[in-house]
């Protein structure tokens, strides 16, 4: 007969010490050290990292395992968070982990604290019921990575943390990213890939001169107005199977410059493409140079790009994972989920590269806003979910029998 697991974790309850550990990115604030707690009550192996760069602040990780053999199934997440803004409009402390009207108000209570106290409690559940993996005769492990630098650059964080596991030698063969998903309710999208992201500024150097004499001058605004037009007149392509059309948006138009009659020697702009599968972030910097090149004119002026790429586009192609996360999320909630591919950049962009990633979280209505808050029933729902994805993933007809 299987031996019980001892210890159960309330969700709600690691949801709250979480929060009111106040790790505004990249401050840790205790956050690694009290789930560190939790996991090992339950058997887990902790391995805190520590990494910093050029000077960067130091940012705190974890890498947790339980389990000595594959298929390792991972739990991905943050524990940092974005500032508050001004306290004095929440309606609660931002860091007290208040329960109000059944609601878990507190700063990372949908982005997304809950999400990880949600998969702790789900392990433990999950152990409770099929005992503890460290016994399991080569039946698998469960493992958390989790960072302290998502809302931050993305740089010491789980970028990194990946890289020191290669190292090791420590596979991972799955992972779920709990990052706040759904739209409307628990249960309603399901995260299967994201699109790419490039951020390019553009400076065109002209010649300043007086207004009353634009012959003698080559104005830059002028000039780098219609390279923007050139970008954003037609759409850059049309949606593909999983992704919708790619976008562009001008963000920013810097001249610097006080005095109405004089033209400008430059003109700075900076504008962000969302892009889909279609492209990689290489082909996209080879257009836009080629419309920038077309547009500036036959004068003098010239101009100079800087590009930061934070993510290319990438699809994990429906199959067992996510399979797996759907029905779970049927067989507790009753929804079938959307497969989606929308919204900005998270950390499965350096997880894809390891092994296929989904995610799932809670409801992100309010995420990064004032008196940010979600259903205490829907982190209970939430850890069912997991549960049951762990269920199907470690009683599956391939997986070996346990104990």
């Amino acid at each position: 007969m299987t031996k019980k697991h001892p210890i159960l974790i309330d969700p709600i309850e690691l949801a709250q010490s979480l929060i009111r550990c106040p790790s505004i990115t990249p401050l840790d604030a205790g956050a690694i050290n009290v789930l560190r707690k939790a996991l090992e009550s339950l058997g887990f192996k902790c391995y805190v990292k520590r990494f910093s760069s050029d000077g960067s602040d130091e940012v705190t990780n974890l890498y947790a395992r339980i389990g000595k053999s594959g298929p390792n199934f991972c739990f991905a997440g943050h524990t940092d968070v974005v500032p508050t803004g001004a306290t004095e409009n929440w309606n609660n402390d931002p860091f007290a982990g208040n329960i109000v009207d059944g609601n878990l108000f507190g700063r990372g209570a949908a982005d997304m604290k809950s999400a990880i106290a949600a998969f702790v409690s789900a392990v433990s559940r999950f152990c409770s019921q099929y005992g503890d993996p460290l016994a399991w005769k080569n039946s698998g492990s469960i493992s958390l990575l989790i960072t302290g630098d998502e809302e931050g650059p993305a740089i010491n964080g789980t970028r990194r943390l990946l890289e020191w596991l290669n190292e090791k030698g420590e596979k991972i063969d799955a992972c779920i990213v709990g990052e706040p998903t759904n739209q409307r309710k628990i249960g309603d999208m399901v995260k299967i890939g994201r699109r790419g992201s490039l951020v390019c500024e553009v400076s065109v150097y002209g010649v300043q001169g007086h207004t009353a004499y634009p012959d003698l001058a080559e104005n830059p605004i002028h000039l780098l107005l219609n390279m923007l037009q050139s970008l954003v007149a037609d759409p850059i392509d049309n949606a593909t199977e999983h992704f919708q059309p790619s976008t562009i948006q001008i963000s920013s138009f810097d001249v610097g410059n006080t005095a109405s009659n004089v033209i400008p020697a430059s003109a700075t702009a900076r504008f962000n493409i969302r892009f889909n599968d279609n492209h990689t972030s290489e082909s996209l910097t080879k257009w836009i140079d080629k419309k920038l090149s077309d547009n500036i004119g036959d004068g003098n002026a010239h101009y100079k790009t800087k590009i930061h790429v934070t993510g290319e586009s990438f699809i994990t192609p429906p199959g067992s994972l996510t399979e797996n996360i759907v029905s779970a999320i049927e067989s507790v909630s009753n929804s079938t989920p959307q497969l989606s591919t929308t919204g900005g950049t998270s950390d499965a962009r350096f997880i894809k590269n390891y092994c296929p990633v989904v995610e799932f979280g809670l409801v992100g209505l309010t995420m990064h806003q004032v008196n940010e808050n979600v259903a205490c029933a829907d982190i209970e729902t939430l850890s069912k979910i997991y549960k049951k994805t762990l269920e199907n993933y470690f009683t599956s007809k391939n997986m070996p029998s346990r104990p």
